[in-house]
């Protein structure tokens, strides 16, 4: 767990210790395991799990402790626990020797128990450190072979990256670090952005949300879900607690993957990146940003400042899906996202999205062309359905078969349509698996 300052209190939250390289600690309070016991007594938090017998082989009970421990800090009053809550900060912890019943007992108890301990103690000690300790100039990380940068503002990081146009940017880190723990490739040169505060804002505006791209996908998650429901609750479905904590929407971009989660709905949503170069910045629709299989349009020394996503219009009808083998913690097998604007029960404007469908996340051109200008109807619905095998050709991989990945597009249109359509007591669920 990690702990930072956020104006004057301390925040807590929980990181995965493989995805995190050592240049995103600077400046913050590192809590393991091993801290948590206090002259020999053990932790309400892992008293709760021996309690509860949460515990069996014990491989994974640390992650498990510490995932309690950020719950039980992160919980409002006393005596209050949160099921939700607690199912959402355990979804990361994949292994569960003793099943789910023993540690949700040992989340209840060490919220419903909740005492003060040695780091609420050390509170105002902790924050004085902090505020000694935070960066103020640009730092680097060396070992005489690989460097790491951590500019503190726009400026330097432009500056710093026109010097080193090779070097691998690092926000979150959670799918750049896979390169070093699975493929044990070497990373000479890395240029930090989590220290630049400027890109790890999220402003709402009149007419679009701004977001930075260094902004963690926790930080994220308030203003789109406002906005766009279905995109809250892809969010959540995005990854563990621990990855979202970490993550950014800028390096979801950025990676360039062909299924990555939210590309689609911010192109279907009609988003923008804004690209920085030197003292240069040039805006791009996102559509268009993507060239080719891990190939964009950004130029040598240009990186991602900041995405613009429009903010909802009550003329609009928004949904977003996500199908993948399991239903937490996995990668889509596809993503749609559907973006219309329906007058008098014809479509006026139709932005429909998909990823796994391409060797890019991309727009459906054929079946949006047929969707404009007609019938919202299920006869409209099954000429788009068959546009789309127009639109794609889909490869087939361990994730899914083509067949299958072109069925469930047509189906998610269909899905759309049909929820559209539905009677306003029933219940949308937009978990599907």
């Amino acid at each position: 767990m990690v702990g930072e300052l956020v104006g004057e209190r301390l925040r807590y939250r929980t990181l995965n210790s493989c995805l995190t390289f050592v240049s995103a600690l600077h400046g913050k309070q590192l809590i393991s395991v091993e801290d948590l016991k206090d002259q020999g007594r053990l932790h309400s938090v892992q008293q709760a799990m021996v309690d509860c017998h949460g515990s069996q082989c014990g491989f994974c009970t640390p992650g498990f402790v510490m995932s309690l421990f950020a719950l039980q800090k992160n919980a409002g009053a006393v005596n209050e626990y949160d099921p939700h809550q607690a199912h959402e900060a355990l979804a990361g912890n994949l292994c569960r020797c003793t099943g789910y019943r023993p540690i949700l007992e040992a989340a209840e108890q060490a919220c419903c128990a909740k005492q003060p301990d040695q780091f609420d103690a050390r509170e105002a000690e902790t924050i004085a450190q902090l505020k000694a300790i935070a960066p103020r100039e640009m730092a680097e990380l060396s070992d005489g072979e690989k460097r790491c940068l951590s500019p503190l503002t726009v400026a330097e990081l432009a500056e710093v990256y026109a010097a080193n146009p090779d070097a691998r940017l690092l926000a979150g880190g959670t799918d750049l670090a896979l390169e070093v723990t699975q493929f044990h490739r070497e990373l000479p040169v890395m240029i930090h952005v989590g220290q630049i505060t400027e890109m790890k804002q999220v402003q709402t505006a009149d007419r679009h949300i701004e977001i930075g791209a260094a902004a963690p996908l926790t930080d994220c998650y308030a203003a789109l879900a406002a906005e766009y429901p279905d995109f809250g609750e892809l969010l959540q479905r995005f990854a563990s607690l621990q990855i979202r904590n970490q993550g950014t929407l800028g390096g979801n971009i950025g990676n360039a993957s062909p299924i990555g989660d939210s590309p689609p709905l911010l192109i279907a949503l009609g988003a923008d990146v804004v690209l920085r170069k030197g003292v240069n910045s040039r805006t791009l629709p996102l559509e268009d940003y993507f060239i080719d299989y891990k190939v964009t349009a950004r130029q040598p020394g240009e990186f991602i400042e900041k995405v613009r996503v429009p903010r909802a219009t009550p003329d609009r009808l928004f949904r977003a899906y996500k199908v993948s083998k399991r239903l937490d913690d996995d990668i889509s097998a596809v993503c749609a996202a559907f973006d219309l604007q329906i007058t008098d029960g014809v479509v006026a404007d139709a932005r429909v999205a998909f990823g796994g469908m391409a060797a890019i996340p991309k727009r459906a051109a054929a079946c949006e062309a047929t969707l404009n200008g007609a019938p919202w109807n299920q006869q409209t619905v099954e000429a788009a359905c068959d546009a789309l095998a127009e639109d794609f050709t889909p490869l087939t991989d361990f994730r899914a078969s083509r067949e299958y990945r072109l069925l469930v597009a047509q189906n998610l249109l269909r899905k759309c349509f049909l929820e559209q359509h539905a009677p306003k007591t029933e219940t949308r669920v937009t978990a599907y698996v």
